[in-house]
């Protein structure tokens, strides 16, 4: 692989049964399933290039059962298939909940990481009282509460500007620097999804469960267990102690990345 191009792809997974993006090989154990893990496997097999000379990488490394509608990822290769023909090629190969949304050449020096300027996830919550048979495995079922959706909106909104988040982050996040900015906040319904209340967020970037932890909170305060002027105080003090609780990943998914 003399001269390799980098190519920049667009997927969406649904994270049900993936122990998130990320590759894992415990020592001594088989691999666990990873969208990262299928997806190099893919590319290994079609393109003949060595795992270590794609050098594949994920903008967001999505957690266990967390899906993506938009994630971007990178890999380097020399393949003479047609870039109009390549997307079918990967997901001709790729399991029935992985599916390659675009291939295109990166432009130089492209890195889906460190260039990523802005991020959305959405967070949806099933909020009825009937179980929510059909989309389970994409919503947290709050039950036992009609939420406020105005107070929640008035809450989301106090999140939008440059602040420290650690408060909004689980322990052993790893990040020196823990001031993000978030560029937009909203609570919503809609009406294709009449049970549901839907948060998204937008941002430069976020701690290790940050956006599950905000949900969470948002919920309490849609509850009534929190003011919506109790973001503030988490901001100002960083304490995650106050915040509310992580909300399952299976309500959580990467829209898109930007840059």
């Amino acid at each position: 692989m003399l001269n390799p191009q980098r190519y920049k792809l667009t997927l969406a997974y649904d994270g049900s049964a993936f122990h998130g993006w990320q590759k894992q090989e415990p020592p001594g154990e088989e691999p666990l399933r990873t969208v990262q893990g299928e997806l190099e496997q893919v590319l290994v097999r079609l393109l003949g290039t060595p795992s270590d000379a794609l050098r594949l990488v994920g903008a967001s490394r999505t957690d266990s059962g967390v899906h993506a509608l938009g994630q971007v990822a990178q890999f380097d290769a020399d393949t003479p298939i047609p870039l109009d023909r390549l997307a079918l090629a990967i997901n001709a190969r790729l399991p029935d909940d992985v599916e390659v949304r675009r291939v295109e050449p990166a432009p130089p020096g492209f890195e889906c990481i460190s260039q990523a300027t802005n991020k959305q996830y959405r967070y949806r919550v099933f909020n009825a009282e009937h179980k929510p048979l059909w989309v389970r495995n994409a919503v947290y079922h709050c039950f036992n509460a009609k939420l406020d959706v105005g107070r929640m909106c008035e809450a989301a909104k106090r999140l939008i500007g440059t602040h420290d988040i650690e408060g909004f982050s689980a322990a052993g996040h790893g990040r020196e620097n823990t001031v993000r900015t978030i560029f937009d906040c909203r609570v919503f319904t809609d009406i294709a999804y009449p049970d549901e209340v839907h948060t998204t967020i937008q941002g430069s970037g976020f701690l290790y469960n940050s956006v599950r932890i905000i949900a969470g909170t948002l919920v309490e305060v849609g509850r009534g267990r929190f003011e919506p002027s109790h973001v503030d105080t988490i901001l100002k003090t960083a304490d995650r102690q106050i915040a509310g609780p992580t909300l399952p990943p299976q309500g959580l998914c990467l829209q898109w990345v930007e840059y």
